[in-house]
């Protein structure tokens, strides 16, 4: 039997676990001199008014390691196989570290997302589909899968992804310059900023025809995502074209540990295309 484990950086809830056939690995949240696990006992309220309100920026931090040791031993113990989905490395140290603890179990896949949120989502449903097949085959499909995930989001400020170091000092910057709307996503593991549009109407214009323009693949799901606020997330979807449309089938409020660092009211889309995405 196949058992997957996934970080929270994938936002997926505690109560959509079950659906995803997961077990979640919550990364911790701290805010002032107080450690939260993601997903399990933050209030979304709690996280929003120090996010907004206090001056002290919340920081992320590795999950409990031995915790996930002892669950993911118990499992190859009992003869079954174990995948282990992580956040982007290129932004967290978790899948460098996942993969010192079990670089000599051959029973257990440490899988590198990327990325993160909605885009672990959907390697997340990748792996539900090849659940009878050996690590070495679905990790062939995982690989296949990651090139071809856009992430296409618009931060209402760069701000929090700057200061949580996820973005370059000059990607800030430009972004940051009046009227600019950048959308922002995901290449070669980092955050990264695929294009620039004056106005929010054009920035939004531009995710939804990127569906069209990437040739979304109707076989996956299209991911809505959002911090704090839904409204400029429905703004967007009420752009896409309807054909598209019954493939939004899962709106993500983001987890805080995603959260902090893209800011409130930040929304975008995240789907799989039929070719890698080239440079805007």
């Amino acid at each position: 039997m196949l058992k997957v484990f996934v970080d929270s950086g994938s936002s997926i809830k505690p109560e959509e676990a079950k659906k995803y056939d997961v077990t979640l690995i919550p990364l911790n949240v701290i805010l002032g001199d107080r450690e939260y696990k993601d997903g399990v006992d933050l209030d979304y309220d709690v996280f929003y008014d120090f996010l907004i309100n206090q001056k002290k920026f919340p920081k992320t931090s590795l999950p409990d390691l031995v915790e996930l040791e002892k669950q993911v031993n118990a499992c190859t113990n009992a003869g079954d196989d174990v995948v282990v989905v992580t956040i982007s490395g290129k932004i967290s140290s978790t899948n460098e570290q996942i993969k010192k603890l079990f670089e000599n179990n051959p029973k257990v896949l440490v899988v590198d997302s990327q990325m993160a949120v909605g885009g672990m989502r959907l390697i997340v449903d990748e792996i539900n589909r090849y659940r009878d097949k050996s690590l070495r085959e679905i990790d062939e499909h995982i690989q296949e899968l990651i090139p071809r995930i856009h992430i296409m989001a618009i931060p209402e400020t760069l701000e929090y992804l700057f200061r949580g170091g996820r973005l370059a000092r000059l990607e800030y910057m430009i972004g940051s310059l009046l009227k600019i709307k950048p959308i922002i996503g995901f290449k070669d593991g980092k955050v990264t900023v695929h294009a620039k549009k004056v106005g929010l109407k054009n920035s939004m214009n531009f995710i939804a025809k990127s569906l069209e323009t990437l040739e979304c693949d109707p076989n996956y799901d299209i991911v809505a995502s959002y911090t704090y606020n839904k409204k400029n997330l429905d703004d967007l979807v009420a752009m896409v074209d309807k054909k598209y449309l019954p493939q939004v089938k899962v709106y993500d409020d983001l987890d805080p540990a995603i959260a902090c660092h893209w800011g409130p009211n930040a929304f975008g889309l995240i789907f799989v295309g039929k070719k890698v995405e080239s440079a805007k």
